[in-house]
C-alpha cells in the first residue's frame, strides 16, 4: 500500500505546483437519506438507546453565512466534509427493533432498512457465529465528499475520519460504562454488494458493542437494497477506488484484547462530547505537566480490535509547565530544542495551530494493514479531542503536512498518518 501513501505525499513544491481548485456548483451532499418509503423513527433522546445513538453522530449546532447554513456535528471531520456514514444492527436493544438501520444525521431519525431474525443477521459477516445482542456497527466512505476538495489524498481523510467516528462510538458507550471492540476483518466485498453501494460508497470497518447469546447459531443474512444517492454529485478517482480495493484484505493480524481504562466523570464526559469543537488557532498559552500526562495515558491505552497495528506518536513540546521544550516520542526525550516554529511548518505551515499550540502531534506507522492502522490514528485521534477537552484545553486535527520533512524531522521513514495540536 506504499504507492498510494507515497503518490498522495505533500511537499512545499506540490502544495504550490498543484494547488486545488474547487468546483463549487459540483460540491457534493454531506447527507444521506433514504427515501420516504422506507420506516423512519426519530430519535427520542429519553430512551437510552436513542441518547446512546445520538453521541455518536448528532448534530449539536447550527452556524449561519452568507454561502448558507451549516450544521456541526458530534465527530469531527476534515473540512467539514463528513465522508462517513453509520449502519448498524440491533438486535435485543430495548426500545429498538431487531433490524439492520442507517443513522439519518440530517433528521436524527433510525431508518430501518432489514428486519433480521433470531437465526439470521450481520454477525457472521463480521466474524461472529452465534447471535449477539446489542449493537453492530459499520462504517462506510463516500469518498467524493472529500475528493471534491482534497482530490487523491481523499481516501487518507476518509480512514481518519472514520476513525473518529468509531472513537466516537467508544466514547458514548463510555457513558454507559460498555466496552466496544474495532472489527477490521469484516466481509466488504459481500456487505457493499447487499447494501447496494458499488463504487460510490463502501465499507471501511466494524464496531461491536455485544455479548453473545449462548446456544444460538446465527446464519449470514441474505438481502440487496437499491442504490440510494449519498452524495448528489459524483466524479469518479481511479486512483483512491484501486487504493481501496487493495487493502480490502487483511494480512497477518495481531489482536489487541486489552480493555482500555479511562478516569472520566459521565457527567462531564457527556458535556464534553456534547460541545466537542475544532479549534481554529492557539493563543500560546500554556498547559500544566498534570494536563499533558492526562491525555497521554488516555491516548495510549490500549484499541481492542481484531488487527491492531502499531502506531508511533511523537510529541513536540512547546508551553508545558515544568517540562522541557523538545520532541519525544512514546513518552521518552529524543531531543532538545524549542522545535515550535518547526512543527508549525511542517503542518502545511498551520503556525496557528503547531507552532503556537502547546503541544503538536505528528503519528507514523510500519504497518501493513493500511484500512486498520489508518483508522486507529483516527482513533487516537480522537482520543486527543476528547481527554484535552475534558482538561479544557482546545485541539485541533491535522491532517495536511509534509510528508517526507516529517519523516526526516522525527528520524524515521514510517508513513506519516496525521498530526494534531493542543493548546489555549
Amino acid at each position: 500500500m506504499f504507492w498510494y501513501h507515497s503518490t498522495t505525499k505533500h511537499s512545499y513544491n506540490s502544495v504550490r505546483t498543484n494547488p486545488n481548485r474547487l468546483s463549487w456548483e459540483d460540491q457534493p451532499s454531506t447527507y444521506k437519506n433514504y427515501p420516504v418509503q422506507y420506516e423512519k423513527r426519530k430519535l427520542d433522546l429519553e430512551k437510552e438507546a436513542d441518547h446512546f445513538l445520538y453521541h455518536i453522530a448528532g448534530l449539536t449546532a447550527k452556524k449561519s453565512y452568507p454561502s448558507g447554513e451549516y450544521y456541526l456535528r458530534i465527530n469531527p471531520s476534515a473540512g467539514a466534509l463528513y465522508p462517513n456514514e453509520l449502519y448498524f444492527q440491533a438486535r435485543g436493544v430495548e426500545g429498538i427493533e431487531d433490524g439492520i438501520y442507517h443513522y439519518e444525521v440530517r433528521s436524527s431519525s433510525l431508518t430501518l432498512l432489514q428486519r433480521i431474525t433470531k437465526q439470521e443477521g450481520l454477525e457472521p459477516y463480521l466474524g461472529y457465529s452465534t447471535a449477539m445482542q446489542g449493537y453492530l456497527f459499520l462504517v462506510s466512505a463516500v469518498y467524493y465528499r472529500s475528493s471534491w476538495k482534497y482530490k487523491n489524498r481523499a481516501f487518507r481523510y476518509c480512514l481518519l475520519d472514520a476513525g473518529h467516528l468509531l472513537g466516537s462510538i467508544e466514547a458514548s458507550a463510555l457513558l454507559q460504562s460498555n466496552a466496544v471492540e474495532v472489527r477490521y476483518d469484516i466481509d466488504r466485498e459481500k456487505l457493499n454488494l447487499m447494501f447496494g453501494f458499488g463504487e460510490r460508497e463502501w465499507f471501511l470497518s466494524g464496531c461491536a458493542m455485544v455479548r453473545p447469546i449462548e446456544g444460538e447459531k446465527v446464519d449470514p443474512i441474505e438481502f440487496s437494497l437499491p442504490y440510494v444517492e449519498a452524495s448528489g454529485t459524483f466524479e469518479r478517482n481511479a486512483l483512491i477506488e484501486q487504493a481501496y480495493h487493495e487493502t480490502m484484505q487483511l494480512g497477518s493480524c495481531r489482536r489487541e484484547v486489552k480493555a482500555p481504562t479511562f478516569t472520566y466523570n459521565t457527567t462531564k464526559l457527556q458535556e464534553t462530547i456534547f460541545t466537542r469543537r475544532s479549534q481554529r488557532g492557539f493563543q500560546e498559552g500554556a498547559i500544566t505537566k498534570g494536563q499533558f500526562n492526562y491525555i497521554m495515558e488516555a491516548i495510549h491505552q490500549p484499541v481492542p480490535s481484531d488487527c491492531d497495528e502499531e502506531v508511533s506518536v511523537y510529541v513536540v513540546i512547546n508551553r508545558v509547565l515544568d517540562m522541557p521544550l523538545g520532541l519525544y516520542k512514546e513518552g521518552e526525550y529524543i531531543k532538545y530544542g524549542d522545535f515550535a516554529r518547526k512543527a508549525g511548518y511542517l503542518s502545511l505551515e498551520q503556525y496557528s495551530l503547531s507552532m503556537q499550540g502547546a503541544v503538536a502531534f505528528f503519528l507514523t506507522s510500519k504497518g501493513e494493514n493500511y484500512q486498520a492502522l489508518y483508522q486507529k490514528a483516527g482513533i487516537i485521534g480522537h482520543r486527543l479531542y476528547m481527554a484535552s477537552l475534558y482538561m479544557g484545553i482546545g485541539c485541533s486535527g491535522i491532517g495536511a503536512y509534509y510528508d517526507d520533512e516529517v519523516n526526516a524531522f522525527v528520524e524515521n521513514e514510517e508513513m506519516v498518518l496525521y498530526a494534531l495540536a493542543i493548546g489555549k
